[in-house]
């Protein structure tokens, strides 16, 4: 039996339909061709599927789609209008901190959520916020390098 839900998706209001077991991840790629967050562990191990709901990331993959009825979610294609968002895009790219890209999505989202939060992060703390999303091409140190890049130049 199919449960119709509400949610506002990158700033717009959207329906759907969704089974009792449907997952968030699912939905947003397949009912509404949302590209950024992708299929990796399917266990919340690898941060590839994070999204920001209701202000925090979170990993699609873990989340039933039917719990995302009247929230907000943002995926990195509606994240452009956030501050930090942008800024962030601007680094990575300029320090070529990505190498496939796979990640990209899920670490930028978790650096905006920092960012947000706390205008001057410690390298720590940078180091803790990005700590649930997996990079296997560059390592740490230039995604590291360029977030604090980011924070020390206001780019």
């Amino acid at each position: 039996m199919k449960t119709k839900i509400n949610f506002k998706l990158n700033g717009s209001k959207v329906k759907t339909e969704v089974e009792a077991n449907d997952i968030l991840l699912d939905i947003l790629r397949q009912n509404f061709g949302i590209k950024s967050p992708k299929v990796g562990c399917d266990r919340g191990d690898c941060g590839t599927c994070t999204i920001i709901m209701n202000g925090k990331t979170i990993r699609s993959c873990l989340v039933l789609a039917i719990e995302a009825d009247s929230a907000e979610i943002v995926t990195l294609e509606g994240s452009g209008e956030r501050k930090w968002t942008k800024k962030l895009q601007k680094k990575f790219h300029e320090k070529n901190a990505f190498q496939c890209g796979f990640c990209a999505p899920g670490i930028i989202l978790s650096a905006t959520e920092l960012l947000e939060k706390k205008k001057n992060p410690s390298r720590h703390e940078i180091k803790e916020a990005i700590s649930g999303n997996l990079c296997r091409c560059t390592g740490y140190t230039p995604i590291i390098d360029a977030i604090e890049e980011t924070v020390k130049k206001g780019v």
